[in-house]
């Protein structure tokens, strides 16, 4: 996911190609840096080294990103884009630059291979994001109509609300301008605060702006939605589409911040720049709607859960920086071999998205699991993901058979069921850029996997090649009469 130090990263990145007249893809060098930090520990431009890139785009590239082999060319000149930034930046010397380029030099011949061998799961790779927390980024919007469900929230202890309540400099005003009453529990008057904010005309008692006062309740409605800290300049966007005089929004955030609503990292024109609901927000605002009677789950704090429980908790749906957070916390209270084990041990015998779910994890493991990962090679649901594991790591590993193939094939597309069904388009589009070719589909019949008839009947909805769509439901057929017979 997207830190601060790639946010900061990412903007200074554009400033400079603007400077030197350099074209500059920002997204594709975002990946790069994303991916760094997530797999490989990079926490600061510095970090990176010739091998940082070798990791990425020969080993963790291939395996996340659902790109086609030719595709190679583009991302390694972002590398070397990367590269050039980092050395004006001052970060690497000219030897640690010289040595990026001679890798990249070495990548460019060989990711496009990379990208294309099926032991890189090339088939399927992308499924895995459907369900798992690394694909919790997902662009939100809020439809007008019937309002879609609020988010599962994390609650701060009560403890902790009602001292940040006694903080609000707004609720200790005995004169402020919102009426409210003097006395009494802090968390009361703070609903009371809350209420106001969303529902009431506050004069612009809040913001400085009665305008944009009178439009709190969409803002808070999309902040608590989006359950992650905003760029403010997307706030100031907001700001101007829907008041027509011009705003304060440096003022407007500060009278939010003074508030208890919103905590504001940077000012409002400075890149990187953010705003988010304070956790006093966060329980007011889940107060509020409870009390409309709309539902508004709390998410259960996961990481103190054995294996299952954090699968299960995962698989009800939590917001993507809390689902982030309790995984690692999970993972620190455990070796790397002790997390696999325990991960691995749930998802033998499980359902495919529950199953899909632990690998994705144990997926973030270092070499430090190998033992966990490769008491799994007799387990015959797991060995074909063991394999993926240590081959990916440049470990020891038997080749794949084409019956493994075949059956992780089917075992990730059973695991992507549930999101096709949620965005049917969204998954066309993915298995029309990563699909299994027409021989793969062809002999999916015969892969002994429960889930074997309703993934061959999905390839036949979804598949945009109408040849391949065929295939896929003339193999269901032959499924469904194996199943039978």
């Amino acid at each position: 996911m997207s830190i601060e130090w790639v946010n900061r990263a990412i903007d200074d990145l554009r400033a400079w190609g603007r400077e030197q007249h350099v074209e500059v893809d920002a997204d594709e060098v975002r990946l790069l840096c994303d991916y760094a930090s997530d797999y490989l520990s990079v926490e600061r431009l510095g970090d990176f080294t010739p091998s940082t890139f070798d990791e990425l785009l020969l080993s963790i590239y291939p395996r996340k990103v659902i790109t086609p082999p030719e595709s190679a060319a583009e991302t390694v000149a972002a590398a070397h884009t990367l590269v050039d930034f980092l050395l004006a930046r001052g970060e690497i010397d000219q030897a640690r630059a010289d040595a990026m380029r001679e890798r990249l030099a070495d990548i460019a011949e060989k990711m496009p291979a990379a990208l294309a061998d099926p032991a890189n799961f090339g088939v399927t790779k992308s499924l895995f994001s459907s369900i798992g927390p690394e694909a919790l980024e997902q662009p939100v919007s809020i439809p007008s109509g019937e309002p879609s469900p609020l988010p599962a929230v994390r609650l701060a202890p009560r403890e902790e609300l009602e001292a940040a309540a006694r903080a609000v400099p707004l609720l200790n005003d005995p004169d402020t301008p919102l009426g409210l009453p003097p006395g009494g529990d802090p968390l009361d008057r703070w609903t009371l605060l809350v209420e106001q904010v969303m529902e009431r005309d506050t004069g612009g008692a809040v913001t400085g702006s009665r305008a944009l006062d009178a439009e709190l309740h969409d803002l808070f409605d999309m902040l608590y939605r989006l359950q992650l800290p905003v760029p403010a300049s997307l706030v100031a966007e907001y700001v101007e589409e829907v008041v027509e005089d011009r705003v304060d929004v440096g003022r407007a955030l500060d009278g939010l911040a003074r508030c208890g609503l919103v905590e504001v990292s940077g000012e409002p024109g400075e890149p990187g720049g953010t705003v988010a609901l304070t956790p006093l927000a966060v329980w007011g605002l889940r107060e509020y709607y409870l009390e409309r009677g709309v539902d508004s789950p709390e998410a259960p704090d996961l990481a103190d859960a054995d294996a299952m429980g954090l699968i299960e908790g995962l698989l009800q749906g939590i917001p993507t920086e809390l689902a982030e957070e309790d995984i690692r916390r999970w993972l620190e209270g455990r070796t790397p071999a002790e997390a696999a084990a325990e991960l691995l041990g749930t998802a033998s015998g499980a359902p495919a998205v529950a199953r899909g779910i632990a690998i994705t994890i144990v997926d973030r493991l270092g070499p430090e699991a190998e033992p966990a990962v490769r008491a799994c090679l007799d387990d015959p649901e797991l060995r074909p993901h063991a394999i993926h594991w240590l081959s990916a790591r440049g470990l020891p590993a038997p080749p794949l058979t084409r019956e493994e193939l075949l059956w992780v094939s089917v075992d990730m597309l059973a695991l992507a069921m549930p999101a096709a069904q949620e965005d049917p388009e969204m998954f066309a589009e993915n298995i029309a850029a990563s699909g299994p070719p027409a021989h793969m589909i062809e002999e999916m019949w015969r892969v002994d996997h429960p889930d074997v008839v309703e993934v061959l009947e999905l390839l036949g909805r979804a598949l945009p090649d109408g040849k391949l769509a065929k295939a896929a439901r003339k193999a269901a057929l032959k499924a469904r009469s194996r199943a039978i017979g």
